[in-house]
């Protein structure tokens, strides 16, 4: 298996383990009852870090599935190489870092950090157009 599937999968953990922050602090909030019930009705207040994890993970979520597309479609042409490993580097290495610079609110760098996190999607997709 390549390099850039390694990443691939171990991004796909990630995504997994945004779910799991998101909803581990969302049941801190609600309680297990609520979290268990059909939630019907609304629960507490979501709170600060709580809101920050939840928009992180649907940020992921955003690029997750061209991040997936591409570095499949890198696999399958044969353009893997140097660029598409860097492109695939940085964009796992970014949105990890991502995770706790949204939670803890951080401005401006982790706006920074996604777009590292976009240029290696990019590199990724370079790599696949100039291979043909």
């Amino acid at each position: 298996m390549s390099t850039e599937l390694t990443i691939l999968g171990w991004t796909l953990v990630l995504a997994v383990v945004q779910i799991l922050l998101h909803s581990s602090a969302r049941t801190r909030e609600t309680g297990t009852a609520y979290n268990v019930s059909a939630r019907d009705g609304d629960g507490p207040p979501v709170g600060k870090v709580t809101g920050r994890l939840e928009r992180a993970k649907h940020n992921l979520f955003e690029t997750l599935p061209l991040f997936v597309g591409a570095v499949l479609a890198a696999h399958v042409a044969g353009a893997e190489g140097p660029l598409t490993l860097w492109g695939a580097s940085l964009y796992l290495g970014a949105r990890i870092l991502y995770v706790p610079l949204y939670a803890f609110g951080v401005p401006v760098v982790r706006s920074l950090v996604w777009s590292v996190s976009l240029a290696g999607l990019l590199m990724v997709v370079y790599a696949l157009l100039s291979n043909s």
